[in-house]
């Protein structure tokens, strides 16, 4: 039996006829055990003067939490900027762990709640949300298909091979829009009188979104617990449902820092526009009223190289510069991608000495031996 944690709330989408189409610093204190000591203020909500109180829907246990910050001194001074840090939401577990594991306990809850019987995504061949989504469809015993883009690649590797492993059935897309085609196979299935839950690309809708204000609310616990000041934290962008949660978040939970998403597929506007109407409708959601953070989201699209899944030569040097000398696995996709514009904004002083940034870590390695050719 899953541990479902109750939070609160009812809502209303994911089912087949209701969506919608689109030294050490490891502090691994959560906040409900910081001491009483500590100022009252910290880890409550709050935004403007105000406090918030953000109604949590129900989630199940599928994360190892909190994840651990960790300090990265020797990448600090081989690049002769800010003091780095690192979140490490590729240590969530979850079949290898990434950042999708937080927003599948509230889908995956929700989709139990409705009495779903069958989780349905889409994504890249290599999606790493399409990897952990079949792990948490397997953790709540309900069948998985996930619709890919593209065609069957002639080897199995990386996050494909993984979800076979886990039970999933793939439907490959072709050319076609992979919407479609999950419409297709919610249909498919409703003729069986079985009963699908799509979950859209990135598990970026506002219950994913939600999970990334939670988890905001996990680090500036962890901050405090450490007296640790940060001024940015910068992280991969795309589908926007992370950065839409940690924009919120911060409002919410009072982060003083600029949080920075690194685009690795689509133009600034773009993922701007985005991310601050999810994150509207996360604050609706939560209960929270009409809350606008469309001034805290702040991207940078400065280095979508050759296009999205693209290993170029700034990708390299970030993957293997940081495995060198912190031991620790970027993505080809995404981490690696971010932490190459992070590397480049460092050396043309956009992030100076005696400042601290956080990197958030969202996880995707599973997928490197996918790209073992390009790297």
């Amino acid at each position: 039996m899953l541990d479902v944690r109750p939070i609160i709330a009812d809502v209303g989408y994911g089912r087949a006829d209701a969506i919608s189409p689109i030294a050490r610093r490891r502090a691994i204190i959560p906040p409900d055990k910081l001491t009483d000591a500590r100022p009252t203020n910290v880890g409550r909500p709050r935004a403007k003067g105000k406090l918030m109180n953000p109604k949590y829907p129900n989630r199940i246990h599928l994360a190892h939490l909190p994840t651990p910050i960790e300090p990265l001194p020797r990448l600090t001074q081989e690049l002769g900027g800010p003091e780095l840090f690192i979140k490490r939401d590729d240590l969530t577990g979850l079949a290898t762990g990434g950042n999708k594991a937080r927003k599948l306990e509230f889908l995956a809850a929700d989709a139990i709640a409705q009495g779903c019987d069958t989780l349905i995504t889409t994504g890249a061949p290599q999606s790493n949300h399409c990897r952990q989504t079949a792990a948490a469809a397997a953790r709540a015993g309900r069948r998985c298909i996930l619709v890919l883009r593209g065609e069957a690649p002639v080897q199995t590797t990386g996050n494909i091979l993984l979800d076979t492993l886990l039970g999933a059935e793939i439907r490959w897309a072709g050319a076609r829009d992979t919407a479609d085609v999950m419409a297709e196979v919610a249909a498919e299935l409703k003729g069986q009188s079985r009963q699908p839950y799509l979950i859209p690309l990135g598990g970026s809708n506002v219950l994913g979104a939600t999970s990334y204000v939670l988890a905001m609310q996990e680090l500036m616990g962890q901050l405090e617990a450490e007296q640790l000041h940060l001024d940015f934290i910068v992280f991969a962008t795309s589908s926007g449902g992370t950065q839409a949660g940690l924009v919120l978040g911060a409002e919410v939970y009072g982060f003083q820092g600029q949080v920075l998403g690194i685009s690795v597929d689509h133009p600034a506007d773009a993922v701007q526009t985005q991310v601050a109407a999810l994150a509207t409708a996360t604050a609706t959601h939560l209960g929270l009223g009409t809350l606008s953070v469309a001034d805290r989201v702040k991207v940078n699209s400065d280095y979508l190289g050759e296009g999205y899944a693209m290993v170029g030569e700034m990708e390299r040097k970030a993957i293997r510069l940081t495995a060198a000398l912190e031991g620790v696995l970027l993505d080809p996709v995404y981490t690696g991608r971010a932490m190459g514009g992070l590397m480049d904004l460092i050396h043309w002083g956009a992030f100076t000495a005696g400042q601290k940034v956080l990197f958030w870590h969202t996880g995707g390695t599973a997928a490197l031996s996918a790209f073992a050719d390009k790297l």
